[in-house]
C-alpha cells in the first residue's frame, strides 16, 4: 500500500516539518505543491522535521494544476480534506485500496473551492464543534492518515497483530 500526503500551498513551516516527520514514520510519500509560504531550507521547517528529512520521499509540484494533471482524481483513490467535506474521514473503505492520496490545503484558506465542488463526493472532514474554524493542519493529517492505516491493520508499520487476533 502506498499513501500520499499532498500539501497544497502550505504556509507554516512547522506544520510541514511535522507532517514530513509523520510521513517518514509511516513510509508515506509527501507531495509539496507550490507556491510554499516558506523556503524549503527554512530553519523552522528543518527543526520540526528533526533528523527525518533523509527518510521521507518528497515530490514537489510547480502548482496545483500540474499535480492534478499528473495524478488525476478520476483515476485514483484521492480524498480532499476540508471542513466542508461531504463524508466523515472514516467513512471511505480504505481497506481495498492499494494507493491513497490525501490532499490538504493551505492553513488560511484550505483547498480551492472550485476543486472541492468538482470532486464533492471525494471530500472528507473531521467532525468538530461547529463554532470553530478548523483543527491544526498537522494534527488533521495525522488523524486521517492513521485512519487509513487502521483500515489496513497498520500494514507495513510496527507489528501489532496481537491487537487484531
Amino acid at each position: 500500500m502506498k499513501i500520499h500526503i499532498v500539501m497544497v500551498e502550505p504556509e507554516i513551516p512547522q506544520n510541514t516539518g511535522n507532517i514530513a516527520r509523520t510521513c517518514a514514520a509511516t513510509g508515506s510519500k509527501l507531495h509539496l505543491v507550490h507556491p510554499l509560504g516558506f523556503k524549503i531550507d527554512d530553519k523552522s521547517l528543518k527543526r520540526a522535521g528533526l533528523d527525518y528529512w533523509d527518510k521521507v520521499e518528497i515530490e514537489e509540484h510547480n502548482n496545483f494544476e500540474s499535480f492534478l494533471e499528473k495524478h488525476k482524481p478520476e483515476d485514483t483513490n484521492m480524498f480532499f480534506a476540508t471542513t466542508k467535506g461531504k463524508h466523515i474521514y472514516c467513512e471511505p473503505n480504505y481497506e481495498d485500496m492499494d494507493e491513497v492520496f490525501l490532499l490538504f490545503g493551505k492553513e488560511t484558506k484550505g483547498l480551492p473551492e472550485d476543486i472541492l465542488q468538482k470532486y464533492l463526493d471525494k471530500t472528507i472532514r473531521i467532525p468538530m464543534r461547529p463554532t470553530l474554524r478548523s483543527l491544526n493542519l498537522s494534527n488533521s493529517v495525522n488523524i486521517v492518515l492513521y485512519e487509513v492505516y487502521r483500515h489496513k491493520e497498520f500494514q507495513g508499520l510496527e507489528e501489532i497483530s496481537s491487537y487484531f487476533g
